[in-house]
């Protein structure tokens, strides 16, 4: 039961006055959440459908991370690096194990870990390949999101990212996603130290690649001495029906780039994975932060990912992921809404027939909330579907069932 007074308007009208608008929500207030359900302040149920961007893969409030947050809070939750604490080398050999690296450098939010393995590929390019000093590029991708700090919309092609936030840092060349010959020829300049890309563009729609993209670029780099760089913030951890996306090529990445999930939506945390040759270029003094690899965190993330095999949730989203594309793909045959189908595992796009700035997704997740299931557009006409790993198939037809009779209400 919650313990607030407000209801749901003016929880929201507080929020307009006194935080930031930097957000476009769709109007609804969640005050509980457990498994793949939220409930809103007036405790009507909803079927999750975003799941936090993929952060709670987990499921909401799962038992065992509430349990292992709490235990570890009654004994540390802060040290600082200035000091060893007793979970963070535990924690360390468990992702390194659990991932098959040599090293893991633990920070906290997605956009963290993006700047981390920027600041390692540049400095393995200088100490390690001889770029010239401050001469480094990374090449990037057109329509990719690995956060919002100001480097890291220096290589965004979109104008919301951008639009007034300049200048902008040097050292970025940004080329056509999925086009391996834009990438072979960037790759010919020597100063490329990293190629910087999601398997799956998440923010962009869920774009997914041409078969063999990734193996084909991960080649490409090898010749050319070059680090890949995957951001699997959104797309690890089970969400792409592998345990990550690049999986499905066999590519194991010289810098992995995680997030969101790796703490069951619990706690921020994020890490960047490397072998020794790449992450012991980074020196003590040269890189931190005063909230990495806290007790907390890493009580928490040994604990999300035990949960990821535990309950065969890899699995889970590859069965659930091939049930939901199925439905919508047979439903898209009965309506004029939707134009296209696309995704892997449980992180998948229904693209609707209108322009990008038309607001027929908008609408369309309006009355999906209305309905019981919430979700987010994205670039005007690309409704995103990610519900929690943990969503049964008989969950999944119910909630296939409200999709297909809210767009029908559309035509």
């Amino acid at each position: 039961m919650t313990t607030l007074t407000l209801n749901s308007k003016e929880a929201i009208a507080l929020e307009d006055q006194y935080g930031a608008h930097n957000y476009h929500p769709i109007p609804v207030v969640l005050d509980r959440g457990e498994g793949a359900l939220v409930w809103d302040l007036e405790g009507k149920q909803y079927y999750d459908f975003l799941a936090a961007y993929s952060a709670v893969n987990q499921g909401h409030c799962h038992p065992r991370l509430v349990n292992a947050l709490i235990n570890q809070a009654k004994s540390m939750t802060l040290t600082s690096r200035a000091f060893y604490n007793s979970r963070l080398g535990e924690c360390e050999r468990f992702m390194a194990d659990y991932f098959g690296y040599d090293k893991v450098l633990m920070m906290n939010s997605g956009a963290e870990a993006n700047e981390t393995a920027i600041k390692l590929a540049r400095k393995w390019g200088y100490e390690k390949k001889g770029i010239p000093s401050n001469e480094a590029v990374i090449v990037a991708v057109r329509k990719n999101f690995h956060g919002r700090t100001t480097t890291i919309i220096s290589a965004s092609t979109d104008p919301s990212s951008t639009t007034n936030f300049g200048p902008f840092m040097p050292g970025f060349q940004v080329i056509e996603y999925n086009n391996l010959e834009a990438l072979e020829k960037a790759l010919q300049n020597p100063n490329v130290c990293g190629f910087w890309v999601e398997p799956i563009q998440g923010e962009a729609g869920v774009q997914v690649p041409q078969d063999g993209y990734l193996s084909k670029a991960f080649a490409l780099c090898e010749e050319r001495n070059v680090l890949l760089m995957l951001d699997e913030v959104q797309t690890g951890l089970g969400r792409t029906g592998k345990l990550l996306a690049s999986d499905y090529e066999g590519v194991k990445p010289h810098i992995l780039i995680l997030g969101k999930a790796l703490s069951g939506g619990l706690y921020p945390v994020s890490a960047v994975l490397a072998n020794d040759d790449v992450m012991l270029v980074i020196k003590p003094g040269e890189h931190g932060s005063t909230f990495g690899g806290n007790p907390l965190a890493c009580a928490v993330t040994i604990e999300a990912l035990s949960i990821i095999k535990d309950e065969n949730l890899v699995e889970n989203s590859f069965r659930l992921g091939e049930l939901f594309r199925a439905r919508m793909n047979a439903f898209k045959t009965k309506t004029k809404v939707v134009k296209e189908v696309r995704g892997k595992g449980l992180m998948n796009a229904v693209e609707v027939n209108d322009s990008p700035k038309g607001n027929l997704a908008w609408n369309i997740c309006l009355a999906l909330k209305e309905n019981g299931l919430l979700a987010k557009p994205t670039h005007g006409n690309i409704i995103r579907f990610t519900p929690p790993l943990i969503l049964t198939e008989e969950q999944m037809h119910e909630c296939c069932d409200i999709i297909e009779k809210t767009i029908l209400a559309f035509g």
